[in-house]
């Protein structure tokens, strides 16, 4: 499969185009023939236009390769080895939804030939690949994994918005549903990683060494999240605490803050549910997650408490929102909490203006009902820095003073400006 990946005599297709699809779409296009498909023909007419929908490459990404931009099943038929990275959500219950990885299998599995490779990089619990999707990809096609076409699985690894960590650059986990199969993957993944590639000894591994490293970082920051509440009945800072403690060499520098995204605020809960479906209640992850997701409510909580010290009454603030995307110099709004803290702030009746240079604002109002703002207005009682955008970083004490009015409150999800906020505004951060 390899060599004939390599010399151009077979193809691969990527399903999926966003933020991990794409990028590994065109790197995969520089020494590959590739086709490129997409269920979102209007995404798909901006990629043919040398355009990233979710405005993480510029348009030099999509110079000199060998790729084809599709929204029809149909050129599937074309490829031999398939790439699935489609999104895996949960729902409004925390109920992984397997309804987009189950409906690519669907399309793969109408146009799967003898001989065909099937490799997942979408982020699943342990066995989902197998147990879940395989049988998808047989059912459709009417052949037999192992005997007429191979699956594996590599999970992606895409930080949004971090160009120092990219693709090329992270090591990348493969898995193969035989040793013949490990092998071509291995191959054909070790050709556009430089930083090299991983064989893990199973597929089911490999699921479960992508879930748990999200689900590590989220019961870090939660621990942190904890540390910011108590700190904050103390009356001391938390980011003075962890700078002294930081001093230790072992010391793990996680900060508190909202845990949103595709990712880390998501993929804990594959790994609970499958957990639960074995008869084992997982109690400290759940207890992570509760504590994340309870922070917008938190914070909420405190900014009205400093607006009734403030003498100002919640039901006629106004409160500035600096950023709604889930995390810096991104426009992905997937899963924000920021979102979350404004519906905390309507249960007050408070009104909240949200200014973000980086989000689409029809996206933001088809997904939350939220109305951004074109510009930063005037007389707000309080302002919120939820996101740190670098945008952001530029505003000064001098025009947080200009924009709002009589005893100004200032919320610092994040501590950006921490050494920047003059005493003439209340100041409080986790």
């Amino acid at each position: 499969m390899y060599q004939d990946l390599l010399d151009k005599k077979k193809k691969i297709a990527v399903i999926g185009l966003g933020y991990v699809g794409l990028p590994i779409a065109l790197e995969f296009a520089k020494h590959f023939s590739v086709i490129g498909f997409d269920i979102n023909a209007e995404r798909v007419d901006m990629m043919k236009n040398g355009v990233d929908p979710s405005k993480e490459l510029d348009g030099s990404a999509f110079l000199d390769k060998d790729i084809l931009f599709t929204a029809d099943p149909l050129d599937l038929q074309d490829a031999q080895f398939y790439v699935v990275a489609v999104p895996t959500p949960v729902d409004e219950h925390k109920v992984p939804n397997l309804a987009p990885v189950i409906g690519a299998s669907k399309t793969v599995g109408k146009v799967l030939k003898k001989g065909d490779y099937v490799v997942y990089e979408s982020t699943v619990y342990p066995g989902c690949t197998e147990e879940d999707c395989q049988p998808v990809l047989e059912i459709l096609s009417g052949l037999k994994c192992g005997k007429d076409f191979k699956i594996g699985y590599s999970p992606e690894r895409i930080n949004p918005g971090d160009k120092k960590h990219t693709l090329t650059t992270i090591t990348k986990i493969v898995a193969g549903s035989d040793a013949e199969a490990l092998k071509e993957i291995e191959a054909v993944y070790g050709h556009i990683i430089t930083a090299g590639v991983y064989a893990a000894s199973s597929i089911k591994v490999a699921e479960a060494a992508k879930v748990i490293e999200n689900t590590q970082r989220d019961l870090n920051i939660s621990f942190m999240n904890e540390l910011s509440i108590i700190f904050d009945k103390m009356g001391i800072s938390t980011q003075e605490v962890i700078a002294a403690a930081g001093t230790k060499w072992n010391f793990l520098k996680f900060f508190p803050g909202l845990v949103g995204g595709h990712c880390i605020g998501v993929d804990p809960y594959y790994l609970t549910h499958k957990a639960k479906q074995l008869g084992y209640d997982p109690q400290v992850i759940l207890s992570g997650r509760r504590i994340n997701d309870g922070m917008p409510a938190f914070i909420a909580s405190k900014v009205v408490q400093k607006l009734i010290k403030a003498n100002k009454y919640p039901s006629e603030s106004k409160v500035l929102m600096l950023g709604i995307t889930f995390k810096e110099d991104v426009s992905d709004i997937r899963n924000s909490k920021v979102a979350d803290l404004v519906k905390e702030f309507e249960k007050f009746s408070v009104t909240v203006e949200c200014y973000d240079p980086h989000a689409n604002h029809d996206e933001v109002y088809h997904e939350y009902g939220i109305k951004l703002i074109d510009d930063i207005g005037k007389d707000y009682d309080a302002v919120i820095a939820a996101v740190n955008h670098a945008e952001f970083a530029e505003y000064d004490s001098a025009f947080f003073k200009k924009i709002t009015n009589k005893s100004p409150i200032f919320i610092d999800i994040k501590s950006q400006f921490k050494d920047s906020i003059s005493d003439h505004f209340a100041y409080w951060s986790l």
